[in-house]
């Protein structure tokens, strides 16, 4: 089976360092190129092609949202997946927006294998301090446009995704839209498979990822 070819950008020598132990400790990996700045991903990708950008994101020169949206726009197919030490709102609304895989914090290191086998599958893969973060955003957004009706979602199917997003139970959902828990439950599963997501976590990205300001 071929090995995985695997980018490294980090502008920390020492975390380069570590990070390639890590991941060529599994065999399905290849670490083909190793980079220090944004305007080294973006030329390193081109020329390599890899199946995975695992990259930081305060870099000088170039930070790696630039990089990435500099990436995504000639190569759409691009997987790359963010490992950074901030947990910034910013960050993170700016990287689902962009269309990464995921977005990973420095210390979440040893699940690190595991993010790059579901994210090269095709999966968005985020850390649980991200995660929990969430809720938060989806609030902060409230007031923005999604055009749910271009994924062919029907108007009480939207409401159901907005109150998931912001982090309510199935049955905190059916008190809200006086809906019975089970009614919500084949809303929800009906979602899922109209949108091809596997989870509640990965239909909250998809939201933040396509509300518009």
């Amino acid at each position: 089976m071929d090995k995985k070819k695997i980018l490294l950008v980090d502008d920390d020598e020492l975390i380069t360092m570590s990070l390639e132990m890590i991941i060529s400790a599994d065999s399905d990996f290849e670490i083909i190129g190793k980079g220090s700045s944004g305007k080294e991903a973006v030329s390193l990708y081109d020329e390599l092609l890899p199946n995975l950008l695992l990259m930081d994101i305060r870099m000088a020169d170039m930070n790696g949202l630039e990089a990435a949206e500099a990436i995504l726009e000639k190569h759409k197919d691009a997987t790359i997946l963010f490992l950074t030490t901030f947990s910034d709102d910013e960050y993170i609304v700016k990287a689902l927006k962009l269309g990464v895989k995921g977005y990973l914090l420095k210390q979440d290191y040893k699940s690190l294998p595991a993010a790059l086998h579901a994210a090269i599958d095709g999966q968005s893969v985020f850390g649980g301090a991200v995660i929990n973060k969430l809720p938060t955003l989806m609030n902060s957004d409230k007031q923005s446009d999604f055009d749910y009706s271009a994924f062919d979602i029907t108007e009480k199917e939207y409401e159901v995704i907005q109150l998931v997003a912001e982090g309510f139970s199935n049955k905190e959902i059916s008190q809200k839209l006086f809906l019975s828990e089970g009614t919500v439950r084949n809303y929800l599963s009906t979602i899922l498979e109209k949108l091809n997501l596997r989870d509640r976590t990965q239909l909250a990205i998809f939201y933040l990822k396509n509300v518009k300001k």
